[in-house]
């Protein structure tokens, strides 16, 4: 059995990045497959009328998938 380095991942804890359909903070980050998972909480809209129940979206992806602000 060969060890396999595995580079460090791109973005920190509450780092602001990009992706396509939107921007959001880097809540955590996990390794899978060889690349890192970010959990992301997108960035808050206009509070509705109703008000606001808890978080908006929380979102996973790939660091591929992700650009700094």
């Amino acid at each position: 059995m060969t060890p396999s380095f595995m580079k460090l991942p791109k973005f920190r804890n509450t780092q602001w990045v990009r992706f396509v359909g939107g921007e959001g903070i880097v809540r955590s980050y996990t390794p899978e497959s060889g690349t890192w998972t970010y959990l992301i909480e997108m960035a808050l809209g206009l509070e509705p009328d109703f008000g606001r129940m808890g978080a908006e979206t929380m979102i996973l992806l790939s660091e591929e998938d992700l650009r700094t602000t």
